[in-house]
């Protein structure tokens, strides 16, 4: 997991809800700062005048929406993780989040200390979706013309240890696991992610996981 310091935003319209995810994250070692937003506006805004790293972000905003605020803000800096909130699974919703930029998407019945471990291992590379949704995220990623549109390929000129971070990718782990379970350096892995998306024709890890199913890769 990141040592780093870390500016957290939780854009969440709900005040007892908003009062719960900033009690949860209150002086957590990994925190530098945490805003909070009511709005997509007020998040928007409050993003681009601050470094935020990580946003947790409801899905049912008034007005501008989850999904709609996580593309906007995705489309100023790609870089930035954003898990969703929500109560619903909706099928729909949770594709297009993650065609928004979405790095997680978790349950609002999630407890404090696991989304704490979820935010965590996002800050540090990795992707992860809330077990009641996991169905619709293979669904999507083995049926055809299901998240992208390119053409099938079989060969990818991945090497067998890129292919062997490839899998640990779609199981879920984050740079520091995959150093940790191969006993490489995290410079190393990093140099090998990159060319693995390069390869992949793809823009960040979550897309690499789910073509990798997709195309049943590994």
């Amino acid at each position: 997991m990141t040592n780093e310091k870390n500016n957290l935003l939780i854009i969440e319209d709900h005040e007892l809800t908003r009062f719960a995810l900033k009690t949860a994250f209150d002086g957590a070692e990994f925190v530098a700062n945490l805003y909070e937003a009511d709005s997509a506006e007020k998040g928007i805004e409050i993003f681009q005048k601050e470094h935020i790293d990580l946003i947790i972000m409801d899905l049912g905003l008034p007005n501008m929406n989850g999904i709609e605020a996580t593309r906007t803000i995705h489309s100023l800096n790609s870089d930035v993780k954003i898990i969703i909130l929500t109560s619903h699974n909706d099928e729909k919703e949770v594709l297009e989040s993650l065609k928004a930029g979405a790095n997680a998407y978790c349950s609002k019945e999630i407890n404090p200390q696991k989304l704490i471990t979820v935010v965590q291992s996002v800050l540090d590379g990795a992707a992860w979706f809330d077990p009641a949704i996991s169905h619709i995220v293979l669904k999507a990623a083995t049926t055809p013309q299901s998240y992208e549109d390119t053409p099938k390929k079989t060969d990818y000129n991945l090497t067998t240890r890129e292919m062997q971070i490839l899998k640990l990718i779609t199981e879920g782990y984050s740079n520091t696991d995959i150093t940790n379970e191969l006993s490489l350096s995290i410079n190393t892995i990093k140099v090998h992610v990159a060319s693995i998306l390069q390869k992949l024709e793809v823009n960040d890890r979550l897309q690499a996981a789910l073509k990798a199913i997709k195309n049943k890769i590994v």
